[in-house]
């Protein structure tokens, strides 16, 4: 693969997003399930295939000796990640492995069913929850956001509608922060954040662009979103998430912070990011203790790989949000990025990658000080990712190394 075929993949993950093998019970159902389908078309009398079965996206096993060369190396003296979580599944068959260290002070060995912030994936269960709203005849996608939250939304973003915030192209700006470099962040790390406060400072702005007609990644879409589902289902967002997503498909180990907590409750490995001294040097700073609650709906769920997994086996099966409302998922806007001027490749709440072989997988990556998070299939299932990487500059504007090895080598075939 050449390096402009790396940058460009590269470029679109940090928009968004990603011996033999075994069988996974899920592919092996899922092989099942298709085996019998086409037995039954070709059994029926009188009935003929309207066309010939569609070839899986990656019909290879997964390629274990570059999964294991991606992560290899990964430590307390690696310059780009300390730690690394992977789970590829899917119908052609499933590998996972881990790597790097828990804590860089005791050298501890990474916990391979750790937890960690997944970030910016949260809008993918945000963008779940609005759409069976949908579905359920309770939010219009087309409706502006106004008529659900006039408290909330001014006149000036009075066209806005629901699906322009799923897919960022709503034109709102986003809120005032404590900064955008990192010390400025670390100085505020443990600020709680009140969303209606974020709303009412982005929506007190002039608007980027018409609603419409371009696309800009932002988290006060998500964040307001959030709002809208508090109103609409007169619970908070966490529990309508918990109620919905969490508990009726076994995510027990994925869970919201809550509004005051710091810490990543249960086993995990440390975050770190990499500072630079006064002297020079560099060294590396524990940042795992955050409150995410300027993320909010827009990015502080916390979860593992195997609920990753879980979820968007869940998800792009359509046992999640109806099929008809799913499509929204896998539907990018005919519009350009706001920032660059390239054609948009963000959906409700995941992202279209177009791999070196032409095979397309639609994903969501977030980062969060200390954690790069990714999960993602190729429509068909054939091919699911789910990992984490214990970055040591994991907002940097480029790609870690250590995760687009990762990617490029779980779609390999």
């Amino acid at each position: 693969m050449n390096a402009r075929t790396r940058t460009l993949i590269a470029a679109a993950l940090v928009l968004g997003i990603a011996s033999g093998p075994v069988v996974t019970a899920q592919a092996a159902q899922a092989a099942s399930q298709a085996a019998q389908a086409a037995q039954a078309a070709q059994a029926a009398p009188g009935r003929r295939a309207l066309q010939a079965p569609t070839a899986p996206a990656v019909s290879t096993p997964p390629n274990a000796t570059a999964l294991e060369g991606a992560i290899a190396g990964v430590g307390a003296q690696n310059k780009d990640a300390t730690a690394a979580l992977v789970r590829v599944g899917g119908t052609s068959g499933s590998w996972q492995g881990s790597s790097g260290v828990a804590d860089i002070r005791t050298g501890r060995e990474a916990v391979e069913q750790g937890r960690f912030r997944a970030g910016s994936v949260t809008k993918t269960f945000t963008a779940a929850v609005v759409l069976q709203l949908a579905a359920e005849g309770r939010v219009d996608l087309d409706k502006p956001v106004r008529q659900y939250l006039p408290a909330s939304v001014p006149d000036s973003y009075g066209t806005v509608t629901v699906r322009q915030l799923l897919n960022h192209t709503s034109g709102i700006p986003a809120a005032d922060g404590s900064g955008d470099s990192f010390e400025a962040q670390w100085e505020h790390r443990f600020d709680v954040t009140d969303p209606h406060d974020q709303l009412a400072n982005a929506l007190a702005k002039e608007p980027e662009f018409v609603p419409g007609a371009a696309q800009h990644y932002l988290n006060i879409n998500y964040t307001l979103l959030g709002v809208l589902i508090e109103k609409v289902t007169g619970t908070a967002y966490e529990e309508v998430v918990g109620h919905r997503l969490l508990i009726p498909l076994g995510l027990r180990h994925t869970s919201f912070p809550g509004r005051t907590q710091t810490k990543i409750h249960g086993p995990h490995n440390l975050g770190y990011q990499a500072v630079a001294g006064a002297d020079g040097s560099t060294g590396l700073r524990d940042v795992t203790e955050w409150n995410s609650s300027d993320r909010w709906a827009a990015g502080d769920i916390i979860s593992t790989t195997a609920d990753l997994e879980r979820f968007t086996v869940a998800l792009f099966s359509g046992r999640i949000v109806p099929k008809p409302q799913l499509e929204e998922m896998f539907t990018v806007p005919d519009v350009k990025n706001f920032a660059g001027g390239k054609p948009a490749t963000l959906t409700a709440g995941l992202s279209r990658i177009v791999l070196p072989d032409g095979a397309v997988a639609w994903g969501k990556t977030g980062g969060r000080y200390g954690y790069n998070t990714a999960m993602g299939a190729t429509r068909d299932l054939s091919r699911t990712l789910a990992y984490s990487v214990n970055s040591t500059n994991a907002k940097g504007e480029d790609m870690n190394p250590v995760t687009l090895g990762i990617v490029m080598a779980a779609f390999a075939k």
